[in-house]
């Protein structure tokens, strides 16, 4: 979970640099520093470690008498025990001081490790909270030498689902991934603990190897002590802040200030119990961080039954009034903004997000559902189904509205979308299209005048759950300024289906603010633009338009613009920022049936790179996917069929060319012409070969798109093996879209020559990618399979090979903490294993990402 801290935290220390360790109780600081222990302690380090502890905390020397330094009788003062203890780190060999909860040691131990520190250069690694107001003297210890400074973030989405399959033993589904998430706040030690009781508690179940929900809450008194920990720190004043806030829920700062002292609420966000967000309508909100504490407050009996307390909260509710909503502000587009907002949101927390989002779903649903109770009208039902096209959806709660809503005197549009909504929940339920579709004819016999409408509807549907029909409108039926709003959507969405962007585009122009579908035009116009060629203009649009969603509580903008902007990101190889999108989705849980395919979808593109890299992807984020669905879908990601071929590859070229081919042939047969090009163009970077390359070159030149020309002449000289055509290629090379894909196209190559065993070959491929990726450096890892499934090298053979690009065997064996003939015995058996005929063909097929520059 914690490997690459602790890698980092390694090569600090191999270089004689100490690092402080800071995150939130239970963020994970005990676990990193006592994995890099056990790291160095099998390179032969000596590892000193002192532990604080709360209850010793006022107990002279008892952090450093854990040591067990022995002392002569009589000396055990202060300078007595620094001279033991720097004569013990002054022996033969490497040492490391590691002080765990450094706030909480004792002030005579902290003078003798400051003593300590001035007289050695032993490196040491500290851990604190992140917010702690340090004291002088644990100062002093810090800031003796150079020392780096680790930040522990909470976990996402895609850590959390593996941190629970190592805990439950297998995987969680969408929905409980998602809940545990939210209540944890991304918090290490609450994760294991909710999962762990949850399942002590029966309140989880396994079902089709996932463990689900078995009630609508995880919380159960086995959690009390865990909380009861978590909250020992806290003051009287802070505590009673806290229950507070769990009466009123997510609520506006102002409000808070009138029953809570800002002194509580400071120190509380101090300690990173109170998370503070930015509401579009409502300005400053605060709610409780980690929401489980909320639980912990609301499930006891003696802190709900304060009257007093409630009584003073209804007072000060009752007197406060609304605040006005902020202007809006727009700014320029600009890509470098928009990616900068993004990661610095990776800071936010996703799980108050995702609360506040349910919050609000919850609190509209009702609203609305009351008010069809009270007057069965097509708009109030309307009303109310445009909710669940986005947030979670209640099927009975959907199914009684379709079924009772009255057409009396109704709103033509309204009676419309209560009607298509009941076709989609049909096929959310498992009736599938064609039930759909007789919903929809029946509605369209009962009312000629929408005729049209229905029709644009029923081919919507069928388009998206079947196949693509002919393109058989007739312009002269009506232009372009005649057709309906619905009708010009659904001819944009039919040309994104059938890969014709520029007709997409066209067909969305206008604001549309009369559109029966709010999402569908913005939708259409950024993934047009991305199916053009135009990444960085969609992933601005799509981002923007994310950033207004999540202001806005839009559940169904946010799934839908993030579906967009992941496809930009993980197209230009923004891998860490479109899993924290995507990740931000996961957390709010599964959304409403009409975006649902949409959230699959990313769960699968989620699951990409650790499709390519990991020895076992059966862990892979992407099984939380639904799996009753077919090989093809209307756009990239909905049909699990691609996704299947690269999990499930088997390392053999040839057949991973029969089966892609085959994919594809069937994506065009059902008329999805953009899934085909999107796994054309994936398969041949992954894995360059003549049959998808003739594919994929069919469909654009059919298609007309001419932005992917320089890709399509360097990977035809790739799979001709024409090494003068590609050097030359190479060398004249101007950086476009598909930078990021030539990269991963020469890497593909060269691992595909070892597997076949083409020596000559791979060592042209390596040399050929290393001279790109210097001329094109890029943070960025490079997507790649694994080559390693059918010859696995053992795990220090292939930690040998990553360094053996770019490190000597002296060097390698100095960090690794072995011998250089060691080293070189690993290389050996790693060359032989692999079939790589150098260091450097070896580096390029072992290792995902490139040597830091």
């Amino acid at each position: 979970m914690f490997d690459s801290e602790v890698q980092r935290i390694l090569d600090f220390v191999a270089r004689g640099i100490g690092v402080r360790v800071v995150g939130a109780p239970g963020s994970g600081k005990t676990s990193v520093v006592r994995n890099v222990m056990s790291n160095l302690e099998k390179t032969g380090v000596s590892v000193h470690f002192i532990s604080g502890l709360r209850t010793h905390r006022s107990i002279p020397y008892s952090a450093i008498k854990g040591l067990g330094l022995e002392m002569r009788p009589g000396r055990s003062g202060v300078f007595d025990i620094a001279d033991v203890f720097s004569s013990q780190l002054s022996k033969a060999g490497k040492h490391l001081l590691v002080v765990d909860d450094l706030h909480l040691v004792d002030s005579e131990s902290l003078a003798v490790l400051e003593a300590v520190r001035r007289r050695s250069d032993c490196p040491m690694v500290a851990t604190a909270p992140e917010a702690w107001a340090f004291s002088r003297g644990q100062l002093a210890v810090l800031n003796t030498g150079r020392e780096a400074h680790l930040q522990l973030d909470p976990l996402h989405y895609e850590q959390v689902h593996l941190l629970i399959a190592q805990v439950l033993g297998a995987p969680a589904d969408a929905d409980t991934t998602a809940r545990i998430l939210t209540k944890s706040a991304g918090n290490p030690r609450l994760i294991v603990r909710i999962a762990e009781t949850a399942s002590l508690s029966k309140l989880l179940v396994m079902k089709d190897k996932q463990w689900c929900m078995a009630a609508d809450s995880l919380w159960n008194e086995h959690l009390r002590g865990t909380l009861e920990a978590l909250l020992a720190e806290l003051t009287a004043d802070e505590y009673t802040a806290l229950h507070i806030m769990a009466i009123l829920g997510t609520a506006r700062v102002d409000v808070l200030h009138k029953v809570i002292h800002p002194d509580a609420l400071e120190g509380l966000e101090r300690r990173g119990f109170l998370s503070v967000l930015t509401d579009h309508h409502n300005g400053s909100i605060a709610a409780i961080s980690p929401p489980v504490i909320a639980d912990y407050f609301r499930g006891n009996k003696q802190l709900r039954d304060r009257k007093l307390l409630h009584s003073k909260i209804a007072g000060v509710l009752e007197a406060t009034t609304p605040q006005a909503a902020p202007e809006k502000h727009t700014t320029e587009d600009c890509l470098s903004r928009v990616l900068s907002t993004l990661r610095l949101e990776k800071g936010d927390d996703d799980a108050i997000t995702s609360r506040h989002f349910h919050d609000h779903n919850a609190d509209r649903e009702r609203i609305r559902f009351e008010r069809w109770q009270a007057n069965k009208s097509a708009s109030n039902a309307a009303a109310l189904l445009r909710i669940y096209w986005g947030a979670p959806v209640n099927v009975e709660r959907a199914r009684l509205v379709c079924a009772e809503t009255t057409d009396f005197d109704a709103d033509p549009s309204d009676l419309l979308f209560v009607t298509i909504t009941e076709a989609m929940l049909a096929i959310h339920t498992g009736l599938g299209p064609g039930a759909a579709v007789d919903i929809l004819q029946k509605f369209a016999g009962q009312n000629p005048h929408l005729k049209a409408e229905i029709e644009n509807a029923i081919l919507f549907l069928s388009a998206s759950h079947g196949r693509v029909p002919p393109n058989t409108r007739k312009a002269s039926g009506a232009s372009k300024n005649q057709k309906s709003g619905m009708g010009s959507l659904v001819d944009g969405l039919l040309a994104l289906y059938r890969f014709k962007p520029a007709a997409a585009l066209e067909a969305v122009e206008g604001l549309g603010d009369d559109d029966a579908f709010s999402h569908l035009r913005p939708f259409i116009r950024g993934f047009g633009l991305f199916a053009a060629g135009r990444v960085e203009e969609s992933l601005v649009f799509a981002l923007d338009w994310r950033a207004e969603a999540r202001k806005n509580l839009d559940q169904f903008g946010v799934v839908t613009s993030s579906y967009v902007a992941a496809h930009g990101l993980l197209y230009r190889g923004h891998f860490e920022e479109a899993e924290y999108l995507m990740s931000s989705v996961f957390a709010m849980g599964r959304p409403g049936f009409v975006v649902d395919s949409l959230y699959d979808a990313m769960l699968r593109l989620a699951g990409l790179r650790h499709a390519t890299t990991a020895m076992l992807p059966a862990l892979s984020i992407a099984a939380q996917a639904r799996t009753e669905v077919p090989d093809v879908g209307p756009l990239p990601g909905i049909g699990k069929g691609a996704y299947e071929l690269i999990a499930h590859n088997n390392a053999q070229p040839s057949a991973f060319d029969r089966k892609a081919s085959k994919l594809i042939r069937r994506q065009l047969k059902s008329g999805y012409v953009l899934e085909a090009m999107m796994t054309a163009l994936l398969c041949t970077c992954l894995s360059p070969g003549r049959p998808v390359l003739d594919l994929l070159q069919k469909i654009l030149r059919e298609s007309g798109i001419t932005v992917h020309d320089q890709l399509i002449a360097i990977a035809t000289a790739v799979v001709e093996g024409d090494q003068k055509l590609l050097g030359l290629l190479l060398k004249h090379y101007e950086p476009d879209i598909d930078t990021y894909q030539v990269g991963m196209l020469l890497r593909g190559a060269l691992k595909r020559h070892v597997i076949d065993g083409d020596a000559a070959a791979a060592d042209a491929m390596a040399q050929a990618s290393s001279i790109f990726a210097v001329r094109f450096p890029s943070a960025n890892e490079q997507l790649s399979f694994n080559s390693f499934r059918t010859t696995p090298l053992t795990e220090r053979e292939i930690e040998v090979a990553v360094l053996a690009g770019h490190r000597s065997n002296v060097e390698i064996a100095e960090h690794l903490g072995i011998s250089a003939r060691t080293v070189e015995n690993h290389i050996s058996n790693a060359l032989r294993k692999t079939g790589a005929t150098s260091r450097n063909s070896l580096f390029m097929l072992v290792g995902n990402s490139l040597p830091p520059r």
